[in-house]
């Protein structure tokens, strides 16, 4: 097996299949990050944003979102041919997060969306990933117009650790995503790794 290719007429190995959360704020581009990068249709569950949620969906800063997650968002993407990704887009607003716990339930890692004009709105999945001990990467969706700032300033505001992984992105660009997704993959079996090593010695 070379690269997860079979060599001379072998079946092909069957894939690892690993599931990865999309978390962050209400309107944060999550929906869009999962739809970007999805081999199949992805599996959405949105609604539409009505005159009665607005006491309870704060829309300043995305006034222009008209749907919301109610469920979740699915879908996948082969990275290679022995590696496939399940992505589970969570919903953002805080009157969903009771269904954080049964998305997170196998997940190898997560991916926190952040966005610099409302950065306050990923505090709450950060503090959740970080007190169940499940690896995350930070990626901040530069949307257009909105001011941007060196990455070690948004690391701060955050008040990250330093190994938890921050990167740029858009989640409209497949291969953006993509980097994304394989970033969080790395940090996640490094993580893994290092949390066998702790407990062998």
């Amino acid at each position: 097996m070379i690269f997860g290719r079979s060599e001379r007429g072998k079946p092909p190995v069957e894939p690892v299949t690993l599931k990865i959360l999309v978390a962050g704020g209400f309107g944060v581009g999550k929906t869009t990050l999962v739809g970007a990068v999805s081999e199949i249709r992805p599996l959405r569950t949105e609604e539409l944003l009505t005159e009665a949620g607005r006491p309870v969906d704060d829309t300043s800063g995305v006034e222009g979102k008209r749907t919301t997650t109610v469920a979740m968002d699915f879908g996948r993407i082969t990275l290679r041919e022995d590696l496939v990704l399940y992505l589970f887009g969570t919903p953002g607003q805080e009157r969903f997060w009771f269904m954080w716990d049964e998305l997170s339930e196998g997940a190898l890692g997560a991916v926190v969306l952040a966005d610099t004009r409302r950065l306050e709105d990923c505090f709450a999945a950060v503090d959740y990933f970080e007190r169940r001990s499940i690896p995350f990467l930070v990626g901040v969706n530069c949307f257009e117009g909105a001011d941007r700032y060196p990455a070690e300033d948004i690391r701060q505001a955050l008040d990250l650790d330093s190994d938890v992984p921050l990167l740029l992105c858009d989640a409209r660009d497949r291969e953006s995503v993509k980097e994304i997704l394989i970033g969080v993959v790395q940090h996640a079996m490094a993580f893994q790794a290092d949390r066998r090593e702790t407990v062998t010695t």
